[in-house]
């Protein structure tokens, strides 16, 4: 019995030790990243090596996709919507195919993000183009991806491995984006005033104070929301005929708003009545 727990003992660190041992992988795994105005771009990919082959029209052969790389497919993952080539694309991850040719290549974008076939499924391919491949100065021995030439609105995507260079153009709208966020932005200024001005009233604070707050909101746009609140403001001044008016207005701007009228329609119809 001592001598079959004995051997248990030394089995198990022996196979625990076993399990540790690490050892390079054939094609390791590269992440390359680039920030392009506010866009990012993020490419997962495997990087096999030259080894002394022949890679072009031999491992990699010619007119056959190629999954770009080892192992699984090369990821191309984009914060937000982006131009592949000339071909407008959605903001999102993507399977980077390519077809290699002696003259020319196909550039492949597949939805499916996940799949590491060698020849994905075309139904689900969402961009192609076709570039030209050049020369390098210098051989790479393993395949390396490369952002290069990045400026505010574009970047090339570079794929480089023995002497070959193929370079994929990547375009992103920048003023554009921009101007969205700049909307947004300016289109919710009205919130810190108002939620100043309704902290003040629900936490019984200087109501002069927060009266100012919630007519610079109003200013800055009009809402249900900081209607309502001046409203409050108003009839708890005692200005009950203001009051009155404010939230009059506050129903019309929520006649249409799903929020107010099943959460605030009934309390502001009561307050009106009461104030009257």
């Amino acid at each position: 019995m001592k001598t079959a727990i004995l051997a248990a003992a030394l089995f198990v660190p022996a196979i625990a030790f076993a399990q540790a041992i690490e050892t390079p992988a054939p094609s390791p795994k590269a992440r390359v990243e680039q920030r392009v105005g506010i866009t990012d771009f993020k490419l997962d990919y495997s990087t096999p090596g030259v080894k002394g082959r022949k890679i072009w029209g031999a491992l990699v052969p010619f007119d056959k996709p190629w999954r770009t790389g080892a192992n699984a497919a090369t990821r191309l993952e984009v914060s937000r919507d982006f131009s592949f080539g000339d071909q407008k694309v959605k903001a999102g991850a993507y399977a980077l195919y390519t077809i290699p040719g002696k003259a020319s290549w196909t550039v492949v974008l597949n939805s499916n993000p996940e799949g590491n076939a060698q020849e994905p499924d075309s139904k689900t391919d969402v961009a192609k183009i076709t570039v030209k491949p050049g020369t390098m100065p210098a051989a790479r021995e393993r395949l390396t991806f490369v952002f290069a030439n990045t400026t505010d609105d574009a970047v090339d995507l570079d794929l480089e491995w023995e002497k070959l260079r193929v370079r994929i153009p990547l375009k992103v709208d920048t003023k554009g984006q921009v101007g969205e966020s700049i909307e947004k932005a300016t289109a919710a200024a009205w919130r810190p005033h108002f939620q100043a001005a309704r902290y003040l009233l629900d936490s019984n604070g200087d109501l002069t104070t927060a009266s100012a707050y919630i007519d610079k909101s109003i200013a800055i746009q009009p809402t249900w929301w900081n209607h309502w609140i001046k409203a409050q403001i108003l009839g708890k001044q005692g200005k009950k005929a203001d009051a009155v008016t404010s939230a009059q207005e506050a129903q019309k701007l929520g006649a249409n708003d799903k929020v107010f009228q099943d959460n605030f329609k009934a309390d502001v119809d009561k307050a009106i009545a009461g104030w009257k």
